[in-house]
């Protein structure tokens, strides 16, 4: 979601700062060349400054989510992360200086005399320390979109539903999340994707919202694709919260309205089972397990279009299956409220597309803002999963978070 207008100016006035101490930095780096190399790289250095903010604020009043945007505000968005890793360095820089003077004040009087007038130089080492660290972060952010942005994972869990019917022991779950058609630029590599999950054989899949960024229009190029997404048990779906146009301003109320319809019928279009607040059963034998779907809820400044009362009205089954976009629902009403759901389905946070991951260990600067951000947590009975997303937002590639095609099995016996 774009910034407001307070909030892009302060961030100007921040990245003012970040050019001035990047700029102090190439200064030191250049300062024994010759005078017409320094001069020629300071022009360089200021146009490249004013072409990024240019472009800034050409951002700030363009259509978010288009794959145009993705690309430039990664330009963006890897020059000032560049820039302030330097900077940290030329800080480092300056607090050395800081107390050398601090202590050269403490020197006798014809010392200090003697040393009037002239100033603390920078370090020549730490400047091209900070011009080489600067490199690390565009390096590594090239690589997650050349190399990030469709290498997808397949995440395989069991869980322990103790109430699991016989009938349903080893049904396998695929769930797709976050697909957000409208950032993709490599159709083969899409398609690579739901190839791998097909391959999977699931019995049901489940879709967790964010079909698009901005206006259902973006996935009719995909139809063909996904439209393939099928299983024994079929496909079933919900929205998330970029599905209901509300990041993109609107010629009008109706022209709004007529872009959820839309959606409505991308869904039926790809044959899947759209769930808007309600509820189903699966049905083995003579046994059921209930599947829910709400609307988009989220914690905080999310919208509340979900109600989980309606969802939840009469169904029936032994186990409860829900689809919610937004991971924070879990917490805010599910397991207060509703303690027969056995699982939860959600996904909205993308692992913030950046972070580690090494066996067990996850760590992704998502964790800061969401309890639960990635793969499966419980708490007493109850299961929740949050799918990595099959797709990207804003950063066109991911690094380390990779994105995911679940496949979930169900037991009732303990794992």
């Amino acid at each position: 979601m774009p910034p407001n207008n307070f909030t892009f100016f302060l961030l100007l006035i921040f990245l003012v700062w970040v050019e001035v101490y990047a700029y102090q930095a190439t200064k030191t780096v250049i300062s024994k060349k010759r005078e017409s190399t320094k001069r020629w790289i300071k022009y360089l250095y200021l146009g490249q400054a004013v072409a990024v903010f240019g472009l800034m604020i050409y951002l700030r009043f363009s259509q978010y989510g288009t794959v145009p945007f993705s690309f430039l505000i990664s330009i963006v968005f890897m020059t000032y992360t560049a820039k302030l890793v330097g900077v940290i360095f030329v800080f480092i820089d300056d607090f050395r200086r800081v107390i050398k003077w601090f202590f050269d004040r403490k020197k006798n009087r014809r010392e200090r005399e003697k040393m009037a007038g002239k100033r603390i130089p920078r370090s020549q080492f730490l400047a091209r320390t900070a011009v080489v660290a600067a490199t690390l972060p565009i390096a590594t952010m090239s690589f997650g979109i050349v190399s990030g942005a469709y290498d997808y994972r397949v995440r395989r869990r069991k869980v322990f539903l103790p109430n699991l019917p016989k009938a349903f022991e080893g049904m396998t779950i695929g769930q797709l999340s976050d697909i957000h058609s409208g950032s993709f630029f490599d159709k083969k590599a899409v398609e690579g994707g739901v190839n791998l999950l097909l391959k999977e054989k699931p019995d049901v899949v489940f879709f967790t919202g964010d079909l698009v960024n901005n206006e259902t229009k973006e996935v009719a190029e995909y139809f063909d694709i996904f439209s393939k997404v099928k299983a024994d048990m079929g496909v079933y779906s919900t929205l998330g919260n970029h599905d209901y146009g509300d990041y993109k301003q609107w010629s009008s109320v109706a022209a709004k309205r007529k872009n959820l319809q839309d959606m409505v019928e991308a869904h039926k279009r790809l044959g899947w089972n759209l769930m808007l607040n309600e509820n189903t059963s699966l049905k083995q034998g003579g046994d059921k397990i209930a599947i829910l779907g709400v609307e988009n809820w989220g914690a905080g400044r999310f919208a509340k279009y979900g109600k989980l009362d309606e969802a939840y009205r009469n169904a029936e089954g032994d186990v409860k299956l829900l689809l919610s976009h937004d991971p924070s629902h879990w917490d805010a009403q599910v397991r207060p409220d509703y303690k027969d759901i056995d699982l939860m389905f959600a996904g909205h946070t993308h692992g913030m597309q950046l972070g580690v991951e090494i066996g067990d260990f996850r760590w992704s600067p998502s964790k800061y803002i969401y309890k639960q951000w990635a793969d499966l947590y419980q708490e007493d009975n109850q299961y929740l999963y949050v799918n990595r997303g099959f797709g990207f937002l804003g950063f066109p590639g991911r690094i380390g978070i990779y994105p995911e095609i679940t496949v979930l099995e169900l037991t009732g016996s303990p794992v």
